[in-house]
């Protein structure tokens, strides 16, 4: 199958006063959430993109937007309303120590997939909608493209664990265990038979090597090789 970046946006206004934003209109990245978005976007030059999919919420199509500048010709660059924020009903515009406080905060922590905000969308819901939707542009991908095609989705962070802990094959109660920060990048291949998670939350280093071939179907047993350090940070053969 095609390779999947998944992003999340940049830091927000909200972010950084603790208020929990949800699908409120108008939360758009700070200052620190542009230089974050940018840096994404710079790492990402080095990748062929067939695609760029963002959630329709303002501080995802800015992230975007930093990733599709970089990169040559035009990209095809759906919006996916499955990978817009989880539906926190009446949580939303709450501080996060205001709603620290709530009984169901504790449930949210510990047992997410019991939860249904009040007014809003159940965890498990999240999740189904938005592995579904990955899934989905995944193969359109694959079929349009070939296996090596690289692709990225832009979302929020809930949205982010609970795919990546569908691809890791963990339950939706431990997905509080993965961390997702802003503009961060994970890695999946869904392959044939199971996913694979080449990386998760990473904010820095060459991703140069997924230009090359798809890859393989099944898990190298003892790890394999890896891939090759880019010229530019490779040691010379005279300090080897």
């Amino acid at each position: 199958m095609a390779t999947v970046l998944l992003v999340r946006h940049g830091r927000t206004t909200a972010n950084a006063t603790g208020l929990l934003a949800g699908r409120t209109a108008g939360v758009l990245l700070d200052q620190i959430g542009r230089d974050q978005a940018a840096v994404t976007g710079q790492r990402l030059a080095a990748v062929p993109l067939v695609g760029v999919v963002s959630s329709p919420l303002e501080r995802c199509r800015e992230t975007a937007e930093h990733i599709i500048d970089r990169q040559p010709g035009t990209l095809l660059r759906p919006v996916e309303d499955d990978l817009s924020e989880c539906d926190y009903g009446d949580w939303q515009g709450r501080t996060l120590k205001e709603l620290s406080a709530e009984k169901l905060w504790s449930v949210v922590q510990t047992q997410p997939s019991a939860v249904t905000f009040p007014n809003g969308e159940a965890m498990a819901a999240m999740q189904a909608r938005s592995v579904a939707a990955i899934r989905r542009h995944d193969a359109t991908f694959e079929a349009e493209h070939g296996p090596g095609a690289v692709w990225v989705a832009v979302s929020h962070g809930d949205i982010i664990k609970s795919i990546l802990a569908d691809a890791l094959g963990m339950h939706l109660d431990l997905f509080q265990r993965l961390n997702v920060g802003p503009a961060s990048v994970s890695i999946v291949n869904y392959g044939s038979g199971r996913p694979t998670v080449y990386a998760t939350n990473t904010d820095a280093g060459d991703l140069s090597w997924l230009a090359a071939a798809a890859p393989a179907a099944d898990a190298p047993v003892g790890g394999g090789a890896g891939h090759s350090l880019p010229a530019a940070t490779a040691p010379d053969a005279a300090d080897a």
